[in-house]
């Protein structure tokens, strides 16, 4: 059924980082958009192509064999001179050539505050939470982060494989730079014996100690590590040189960011598409959708930037239990 609306144009873009799941999140908002009667728009390259003017009307078709694949058809750039009024004036202008009067932005939180200055410039706009990191404290799950967990446990069980053979230490390092997620969701996964992250802290004697503690016991030891917070090619020498195992490190970078989304990332970003665009259409804006407790709901942006996030924290404990 057609649902009636003051808005009649609404846009959606994709910012910052890719993530898995984020060509599931756009059809839905153009898909749902449709069904309500909408004019759809997608536009290209984030705010990067707000401000070019890259703007182009989706139809069903425009999204049509999109829902499984990686990364963002509609491309994704950073924009850093957007936090600029002048910058921003000129996409808003941009919008207003299309008769766009919504936007739905997703990304992580450089997008969020994107879109937050956009909001309080009197455009309607609806974050959707698009990183792997997870690092959204508002929202429960990310759009990515569940595919990106899983690519980063079946490389490092390919890892541990080899590992096993040549009695060696996995010095494996994931991305996540201000949020140690896919570090303690992998590790736990893998049963890794260590979990080095922001929020975990790193000490050096107690790695080392815990792992001459595996030798005792297993062919091969695995460390998670999160991006740029120690060498890992260092700590795998100094394990080599202060344990019984030969250490190797690897880096899995930005493999972690592609592949086709998982089943659950996709029904994440369809259900998120279609909640943005009912916020939109009951007159929302400065809002964002998060997952919390099993359920999709908004929340004001501000308050999901700002929000402690203890989650990590919870499955550390949990991790330092099992080990």
């Amino acid at each position: 059924m057609e649902k009636k609306s003051k808005i009649k144009r609404i846009a959606v873009l994709t910012s910052g980082g890719d993530a898995p799941g984020m060509n599931a999140a756009i059809r839905a908002v153009v898909r749902c958009g449709i069904e309500a009667g909408l004019e759809v728009y997608g536009i290209y390259n984030g705010y990067l192509g707000m401000y070019e003017g890259k703007i182009e009307r989706m139809t069903r078709k425009s999204v049509s064999e999109k829902l499984d694949r990686g990364g963002t058809f509609l491309g994704t750039a950073r924009l850093p001179e957007f936090k600029n009024e002048e910058v921003r004036l000129a996409a808003i202008e941009n919008l207003t050539e299309y008769g766009i009067q919504g936007l739905v932005a997703i990304g992580g939180d450089g997008t969020y505050r994107g879109a937050l200055s956009l909001s309080k410039m009197g455009i309607k706009v609806v974050g959707i939470p698009g990183t792997i990191d997870n690092d959204i404290a508002g929202t429960d799950f990310t759009i990515g982060f569940d595919t990106a967990v899983n690519t980063a446990v079946d490389a490092v069980d390919k890892l541990r494989d080899t590992s096993s053979s040549h009695h060696r230490c996995s010095v494996v390092e994931v991305m996540g730079r201000n949020c140690g997620d896919i570090a303690v969701w992998t590790g736990l996964a893998v049963g890794a014996e260590v979990v080095i992250s922001k929020e975990t802290g790193y000490n050096e004697e107690e790695v080392l100690s815990i792992i001459r503690k595996a030798s005792l016991v297993k062919k091969h030891a695995i460390v998670i590590v999160a991006e740029n917070l120690v060498d890992i090619n260092e700590l795998a020498k100094t394990i080599t040189e202060n344990t019984q195992f030969a250490a190797r490190a690897t880096v899995l970078g930005h493999i972690q960011r592609g592949g086709s989304p998982t089943a659950r990332d996709r029904v994440l970003a369809s259900l998120m598409g279609v909640k943005a665009v009912d916020e939109l259409i009951n007159g929302a804006s400065g809002v964002c959708i998060c997952h919390r407790g099993g359920k999709i709901v908004s929340l004001p942006i501000e308050e999901a930037l700002a929000s402690t996030d203890e989650r990590i924290l919870e499955k550390y404990e949990a991790f330092k239990k099992l080990f």
